[in-house]
């Protein structure tokens, strides 16, 4: 994604204002190794991640909700989930230090860990979330993701080119969500999206993170507003 830098060069300096054990948790989050992308997807993990409440331009609105679920070796691992709630204001430049959402955006970025992460409309998700990071611990940017609203039309061009909606794609492929609009469920509605969406673009020559990496920014060029 053009907004997201190569957060594995260069060096990481936590915020001060972040307690010993915080920067320290960090610092350990920052030195895992990168994930090796070119493995097939069923020997992959990626992070599915929802981001709900707030909007772009004024986050203090309404809390801000972080859901994430993985997806391990060819499956949902259910008991691999985490949900973050926040307020809205954590988003702001000008919000005053919150050590208790710093301790849990570390949480996430442990949760997490290197694995990429996966959105659908990555445009409001990904960007909130790295807005986040930014302000609250120094982080400008997260690893490698991937915005399943561009790759699916071009995985399943039967359904049509201009479904964009990630509600059009759940009732497509019968996947029921257990609390639409509530950020772990729609990642877990999501997660199941990606395991179809990993079994198509493998039969179609994609069959590994890298390779669907390179179909999204074929995408992307082609649709640069979405």
């Amino acid at each position: 994604m053009s907004w997201f830098a190569n957060l594995f060069s260069g060096s990481l300096t936590p915020d001060q204002r972040l307690s010993p054990d915080q920067q320290q948790r960090l610092r350990e989050w920052w030195q895992w190794p990168a994930i090796d992308l070119s493995l097939p997807h069923r020997q992959s993990r990626y992070v599915v991640v929802d981001v709900e409440g707030g909007g772009n331009e004024n986050l203090a609105d309404r809390p801000l909700v972080i859901g994430a679920v993985a997806v391990a070796n060819g499956s949902i691992a259910f008991n691999d989930a985490f949900q973050l709630s926040l307020s809205g204001e954590v988003g702001s430049a000008s919000s005053t230090f919150d050590p208790q959402a710093a301790e849990g955006l570390i949480d996430f970025l442990h949760f997490a860990g290197k694995s990429p992460l996966v959105f659908y409309h990555a445009m409001f998700a990904a960007r909130s979330l790295e807005r986040i990071l930014a302000n609250l611990l120094h982080v400008e940017s997260v690893q490698p993701c991937l915005d399943l609203a561009l790759v699916m039309p071009d995985l399943f061009r039967e359904v049509g080119e201009s479904n964009w909606r990630l509600d059009t794609w759940l009732e497509h492929f019968k996947i029921a969500s257990i609390d639409r609009q509530r950020a772990v469920s729609d990642a877990y509605a999501t997660a199941q999206l990606l395991l179809i969406a990993q079994a198509r673009a493998a039969k179609n020559g994609f069959p590994t993170p890298e390779a669907l990496f390179g179909l999204e920014k074929a995408r992307r060029q082609m649709y640069p507003n979405r």
